[in-house]
């Protein structure tokens, strides 16, 4: 790993996360009402974990290729982009697909608990990363 990449970014990664959480939510309804899909608002409204409808595994899709494509190709997401964050890998370049797609698939774990788990590994890691950047050789990085 690089040493002069600044890893201590946790606030915004916590800003670009709320922040992705909005673009997506926009994303979501807009390719589910253009494909005529239906969520399944749940019980208490969206709920991403029932993906026992069209509409939610049309919203997974959307999320997956959200972060595979944005991060694996540029590095970033609207969230990262707006608080000037990057994904790099160990030679400080873009991740690339299959560590964006490793990142993505981990999110399962980190999200636990709205994040918490995520935030809990990140600030007590040496180079803030969480479980997602551990598995896919990756970091957090000021852009």
């Amino acid at each position: 790993m690089n040493p002069e990449l600044d890893t201590h970014v946790t606030g915004r990664r916590v800003v670009a996360t709320l922040v992705d959480g909005i673009v997506l939510s926009v994303l979501v309804r807009l390719v589910t009402w253009a494909l005529g899909s239906e969520i399944d608002p749940g019980v208490d409204g969206f709920d991403l974990t029932a993906l026992s409808t069209g509409g939610s595994l049309t919203a997974l899709a959307v999320i997956v290729l959200y972060y595979v494509v944005l991060e694996g190709t540029l590095g970033r997401t609207v969230g990262k982009l707006v608080t000037g964050i990057r994904v790099v890998d160990e030679q400080g370049r873009r991740p690339g697909l299959v560590s964006a797609l490793v990142r993505t698939v981990s999110r399962i774990v980190d999200s636990i608990l709205g994040y918490l788990v995520a935030l809990i590994i990140v600030v007590n890691s040496k180079r803030r990363r969480r479980l997602g950047d551990m598995l896919a050789k990756t970091y957090v990085v000021r852009a």
